[in-house]
Parts: C-alpha cells; sequence; structure tokens
C-alpha cells in the first residue's frame, strides 16, 4: 500500500540533499506585480545544476537506495528535466543511468542528458507504453527504477521547495506549482499544508493537457488523449496514480492554462525578471496574466 511523504519525510530530504542542491532564493518581482496588484515572488529553480527543480527528487531517491540496489544502474523515463537529474545523480554516485525519452524531446534536453554520462533511448510512445518498457529493461537488467513523480521519496525531495518557501516568506498567502506528473505539486503541497495550512495552494496545468483538472470534476482519475502542448515537461494523458489523492486532500484549486497565455509568461519573465525559464516554469505566471486566479489584492504570492 503506498504511503504519501508527510511533513517529516520533507524535512528528512532537506538534511540529506543540503550538501548538494542550491536553495533558490524567492525574488521580489516588482516589476511584474505591478500588472496584478499583489506581491508576487519568483522561486528560479533554473538556478540547480540541471536548471530544474527535478534533482531534488532524483537526487533524494538515490541517495536513499543502498549500494546492493543501484549496483547495476539506475533507470527512468522522462520528457528531460527528471532524465537530466537522475544523470546527475547516478554519475555523482558513480552509477549507470538509463533514460528512456519520447522521440519529441526536445534536443538540448537529450544533449543534456547524454552529457551527464547516460545512456539515452528515444522511444515512440505515450507516457504509460514508456514506463512498460522501462519496467521490461529494470527486470532484464537489475536496475533500480526512480520514477518521476509516483515515487514517495521523489516527492520529498520535491516537496523541500515548499519548506523553503515558507522560511523565506512566512507571510505567503498562495503558492501557484505548475501541474505535470504531480509529483512536484502533492509534495510542495504536502510540505505546505502539513506547516501551514491556510495558505492557498494552486495548480497551473496546461490547458491541452487538462488530465487533473478533469479528474477533480469527475471525481476520479481520468486519461486523456496525448495533444502537444509548448509546455513539454508538463504533458501527459494521465494522473498520477499516488500524486492524484494527496492532490485532491491538499491542492486548493486547479486552473488551465492556454498555450499563448505560457508564452507571454515566458516573455514577462525575460523582460521584467530577466529570468530565461521554459515554458513549464513559465505557467504560473501565465495563469495570472490569462485572470484564472482570484487575486487578494496586496497579499504574497509565491
Amino acid at each position: 500500500m503506498f504511503e504519501h511523504p508527510t511533513i517529516h519525510d520533507i524535512r528528512d530530504a532537506q538534511e540529506r540533499l543540503k550538501p548538494y542542491i542550491r536553495h533558490t532564493p524567492l525574488l521580489r518581482a516588482e516589476k511584474i506585480e505591478a500588472d496584478f496588484g499583489c506581491q508576487i515572488y519568483l522561486k528560479p529553480e533554473m538556478l540547480q545544476i540541471t536548471g530544474a527543480f527535478k534533482i531534488r527528487g532524483a537526487l533524494n531517491k538515490s541517495l536513499s537506495l543502498t549500494k546492493d540496489e543501484i549496483a547495476n544502474g539506475i533507470i527512468a523515463t522522462s520528457s528531460g528535466n527528471h532524465a537530466q537529474g537522475l544523470a546527475y545523480a547516478a554519475k555523482m554516485l558513480g552509477v549507470k543511468s538509463i533514460l528512456v525519452l519520447p522521440v519529441t524531446t526536445p534536443k538540448i534536453k537529450i544533449a543534456n542528458t547524454k552529457a551527464l554520462g547516460a545512456e539515452v533511448i528515444l522511444f515512440d510512445g505515450d507516457t504509460a507504453a514508456r514506463w512498460k518498457r522501462v519496467y521490461e529493461i529494470a527486470e532484464e537488467c537489475n536496475y533500480a527504477i526512480v520514477h518521476a513523480f509516483e515515487d514517495p521519496l521523489v516527492m520529498a525531495g520535491q516537496g523541500t521547495i515548499g519548506c523553503e518557501i515558507l522560511e523565506d516568506l512566512e507571510e505567503v498567502d498562495t503558492v501557484i506549482v505548475p501541474m505535470g506528473g504531480g509529483g512536484l505539486i502533492s509534495g510542495i503541497a504536502t510540505a505546505i499544508k502539513e506547516t501551514a495550512p491556510s495558505v492557498r495552494v494552486i495548480g497551473a496545468e496546461p490547458a491541452l493537457t487538462p488530465k487533473y483538472f478533469y479528474s477533480r470534476k469527475n471525481k476520479e482519475r481520468t486519461s486523456l488523449p496525448l495533444k502537444n502542448t509548448i509546455a513539454d515537461g508538463l504533458r501527459i494523458s494521465v494522473p498520477g496514480q499516488n500524486p492524484y489523492p494527496i492532490i485532491e486532500k491538499y491542492v486548493d484549486e486547479i486552473v488551465l492554462v492556454e498555450d499563448e497565455h505560457i508564452v507571454a509568461g515566458m516573455r514577462m519573465l525575460a523582460k521584467d525578471a530577466k529570468l530565461i525559464a521554459e515554458p513549464a516554469a513559465s505557467i504560473g505566471i501565465g495563469a495570472l496574466l490569462a485572470g484564472n486566479i482570484k487575486l487578494n489584492r496586496m497579499r504574497k504570492f509565491a
């Protein structure tokens, strides 16, 4: 039976990860907030050594495995950022990494994953098909599997972001989190709601992959046809089995964001905050630009 991570697991992850990751700052986005009438803070996880938050979960899980468990190598599938985080973790631990990536993965993410020493297998199929192939390879070669969003230790690693937000901005009112497989938001929501239950947690999901939005509407996990979105890091057709109940418990609201607003969010971050963010990381600003989130004037958003 799955046991979702608790605040204690997330704090354990903080201690485990402290020597290896960056406690990224919260940056006050004064130029951006002028358009919205509330204080807005940005959490620039692109400052992590692999350029994304995924290193937190990948490394927390990898450091928790025994030498025997990882002796032959570690394997996963990913749209790119988890791949780079896991490849970095494997390189640090001196073990082999195998990443099964969709053929649609941006070339730069493939190149970065290979540069970290990983073996990359390109696969033409949806998320379920790719994971099926991962499990087949893992069983055949006795590799340890590090799931991008179903694993509680991965969720706990991502949840350290929530702890950092609360430490750095005690009066935060609302936290907006991108939604892909659900590992990030389930970890962050757990950290926030089990520490400061009054803080609002909002999930931002691409309108072209609205699996969590419709799952909430239908009151059950709902699989949808896989469509292309500019936010490739959030492109998944079915909610994670383990993140889903956590999200239903702790996430206050889920909003959909069209690609045009995600692009506008990227441009605003570059122009007004001087941050170069990929589409998936820009969806929160995109949600604000679309007017999809009810703002509490002069409150603090992260």
